[in-house]
């Protein structure tokens, strides 16, 4: 610092729920290439981190009806993709894969499906037909309720890019019963 210049404010820690959100995209999903369309995206610092303050189902909804215009009209190469981190609404399982139709329906109202997607995680995914302690459903599991906002095209060029993206879902599995409950639970020690 050169003198008679003030020193800049300290940056305000970052909100729990995004920091566990950011810790987990880190150490699972590209610590274990669960996405290997992630990590490009954060290197670059594409990503957009929402902390929701909703308490309820239509506040969230309010949000994200904001966050889709708002990546549709964002230039790819600033926000490439966003993740809404909902620590305050939506606790049950249930309740939020029932929201995610809701979700869909209004990337339909607002004409852009096939230019954007929805992703969803949540600390209590359980896969259709599976056990609710099966560690395969770690793959969309994330600390907080989680949406992910993602753009059609990108997610085209990464796929056309990738050999056999089709397999990744299968590879996550492995990777995460190779892993076990106690891999799983090593990745978050400090």
């Amino acid at each position: 610092m050169r003198p008679g210049r003030p020193a800049a404010p300290p940056a305000a820690p970052e909100p729990p729920a995004l920091a566990a959100t950011r810790r987990w995209l880190e150490r699972a999903v590209i610590g274990l290439n669960l996405c290997p369309f992630a990590k490009a995206v954060h290197v670059r610092g594409q990503i957009r981190w929402v902390q929701s303050a909703a308490r309820t189902p239509a506040a969230l909804l309010e949000q994200l009806v904001d966050e889709l215009r708002g990546l549709a009209e964002a230039d790819a190469d600033t926000v490439d993709t966003t993740l809404i981190v909902a620590p305050q609404v939506l606790p049950r399982f249930e309740d939020f894969n029932h929201f995610l139709g809701v979700a869909d329906e209004a990337l339909a109202r607002l004409g852009l499906q096939g230019t954007l997607q929805i992703a969803a995680f949540h600390p209590g995914w359980v896969f259709d037909g599976a056990a609710a302690d099966d560690v395969a459903n770690h793959s969309n599991r994330a600390p907080n309720p989680t949406l992910h906002l993602l753009r059609e095209a990108s997610v085209a060029r990464a796929v056309a890019a990738y050999p056999d993206a089709e397999a990744i879902f299968g590879r996550n599995i492995a990777t995460l019963r190779r892993l076990g409950p106690a891999g799983w639970r090593a990745l978050f020690e400090p």
